[in-house]
Order: C-alpha cells, then sequence, then structure tokens
C-alpha cells in the first residue's frame, strides 16, 4: 500500500501554463536517444546511463534539500514501490542506452512509440479491458512496423534487430514503470517521488555496470572534462527538466492525449541527429517507424472514442 505524505505544487507561470509544458517536455523527449548517442563515444552505455543518472540525482537532492523537503519517512513506508520502479527505470535507461549502438537515434525514436501498445496491454492485462477494432488494428499496424525496421538487408554483423529489440525491452520497462506509477504512486509527494525514485534508479544501474564489467571513471583520456560537461547537459535536459515536466503531465493530462502529443517527439529527434551525427533513417526505417507513429495514433484515438462512448448518457424512448 502507497503511504502518501503530499505537498500542493507551487503555482507558477510554468507549471500552470499546459502548452508550454507540452513544448518543452516534447523537445526534452525527443533529445533522448540524441543523447545516448553523443555519449556513446566517451563511456559504455550502461556506465553512461549511471553516471548521467547520478549528476541528475545530485541536482534534484540539492533543491530538496535546500527546500527542506526530504521526508525519508516516505521511502520508508513505500520502500518496495521505489525499488520496484527503480529496477524497471535502470533496465529501461541502460537498454535504450545500448540501442543506440545498433540503429540511428531516429528510428530508435520512432520505434519507442511502441509503449503506448505495452500500456494497452497492461490495461487489459490489469483492468481487464477489452480492445475495441481500432485498437487492434492499430497495434497490428504497430508491430507490423517494427517488423519492417527489425528485418533490414545489411552487415549481418552489426545485427541490426538487436537495436529494436533493446528499443522494445526498454518500451516495455519503462510502460510497466509508468502503469505502476499511475496505479499507486499519484498521491506520493512529487519532489520526493521524483528524489528516490532517482536514487533506486542509480542503485540498480551501479549493479549493472558493475555485473558487466563496464565500470570505468569518465575522467581519462583527453577528453576526460569534456565528458564531465556532456553528462551535465543530459542529466540536466534528460532527467531534471524532462522528467519533472513528464511527471507533471502525467498528473495533468489523460494518458491519451499526453501520448498523441508525444508521438511528435521522432520528427524533432531525427532532425537533430541529422544535423548531429550527419545519420538518418533508412527508407526501410522510415516507413516501418511511420507504421509504428500511425498504429498508435490509431490505437489512441480509438480509445478516445471507447471512453467517450462508454460515458455517453442513454436515452430511453417511452410510450
Amino acid at each position: 500500500m502507497i503511504n502518501s505524505t503530499s505537498s500542493p505544487i507551487k503555482a507558477n507561470n510554468l507549471l500552470n501554463n499546459s502548452p508550454m509544458i507540452v513544448l518543452i517536455l516534447l523537445l526534452a523527449e525527443s533529445l533522448h536517444f540524441v543523447f545516448a548517442r553523443l555519449l556513446l563515444p566517451y563511456l559504455p552505455p550502461v556506465t553512461s546511463s549511471f553516471y548521467y543518472m547520478t549528476v541528475a540525482t545530485v541536482q534534484i537532492g540539492l533543491y530538496a534539500a535546500v527546500t527542506r523537503r526530504i521526508k525519508w519517512r516516505i521511502f520508508r513506508e513505500n520502500a518496495l514501490f521505489f525499488l520496484i520502479i527503480g529496477f524497471l527505470i535502470a533496465a529501461a535507461t541502460s537498454m535504450s542506452f545500448s540501442s543506440v549502438a545498433y540503429i540511428d537515434p531516429g528510428t530508435a525514436s520512432m520505434i519507442a512509440r511502441m509503449n503506448t501498445i505495452f500500456t494497452l496491454g497492461f490495461g487489459i492485462f490489469w483492468l481487464k479491458e477489452s480492445m475495441v477494432r481500432g485498437e487492434k488494428i492499430g497495434a497490428i499496424i504497430a508491430i507490423i512496423g517494427v517488423f519492417v525496421i527489425s528485418f533490414q538487408p545489411g552487415d549481418g554483423s552489426r545485427a541490426l534487430w538487436l537495436g529494436p529489440v533493446l528499443v522494445l525491452g526498454s518500451n516495455f520497462a519503462y510502460a510497466l514503470h509508468a502503469a505502476i506509477v499511475k496505479r499507486q504512486g499519484e498521491s506520493l509527494d512529487p519532489t520526493n517521488f521524483l528524489l528516490f525514485r532517482m536514487m533506486t534508479s542509480i542503485l540498480f544501474l551501479f549493479i549493472f555496470a558493475v555485473w558487466r564489467g563496464e565500470m570505468t571513471w569518465p575522467g581519462g583520456g583527453p577528453t576526460g572534462g569534456e565528458v564531465w560537461w556532456v553528462l551535465l547537459l543530459v542529466a540536466t535536459v534528460n532527467v531534471t527538466i524532462s522528467r519533472s515536466l513528464y511527471y507533471v503531465a502525467l498528473r495533468r493530462f489523460r494518458l491519451s492525449i499526453l501520448t498523441v502529443l508525444l508521438t511528435l517527439s521522432p520528427v524533432a529527434t531525427i532532425l537533430w541527429s541529422l544535423a548531429l551525427f550527419g545519420e538518418r533513417p533508412t527508407l526501410q526505417g522510415l516507413l516501418g517507424g511511420t507504421a509504428v507513429i500511425l498504429g498508435v495514433v490509431f490505437v489512441t484515438l480509438s480509445k478516445r472514442k471507447k471512453r467517450a462512448n462508454r460515458h455517453k448518457p442513454v436515452v430511453e424512448l417511452t410510450n
């Protein structure tokens, strides 16, 4: 059972400006796989995930300490909850950062929209919801899109299929985390929730990096100082800003509406990737990614229609 110690979010211009929240969140979301690709030459993926998440945890912890918002009782009373979501986030982050070693950030971002299909599956599993025709069609279109991306002709040694598999694994773990948070964690104080979520995440990322034998200090070599600036940038944008706004949006918007808005992020990711690395999706990747996005939009619109029909008043005609 989740125990709550809530404190209201202070009203300010940003948090009261819903379009601005969505715009900044959309830009931050589009940079996730770009940042993964940016850190790839410096550190192994799991190790870079640990370091940038640690920097972000320090940022959030300092803010919570300065504002005197840290309540350790929240962690003690909900330790199992935080350990579960920390493990899922660590798994999702390490897999998504590893995926860009095999596919370009734009293609990875398009595949990542499959999280909607996984969320739909959790709704069916937990809430015993049935799928309407539109949801079934959208899910099939999205799955076909992933298969189109996964099986591309080319150098077999690059294991092109491994990139999509890692993104799908990351999606599954993150969608499960979101479902658990939506179901059991919404009553928790936002600052403490984010802090303890981050602390448990870096614990598991450290375990993963040590287990894989990839734990190294990022200060070596001629680019030692440079990598810390990159880690600071990634931590600030990809976690401190992005995740804070994500959880605000998750509490404020319907999940279906937020999902449709975030389907635009792969477009920005492709542009970032092209500008920074000169990488673009293949034609096959674009076709498959477009199918994924169309399938997700189809599913989301069908969910909204089903919800509207469910709440439509019934008018009885009597003689």
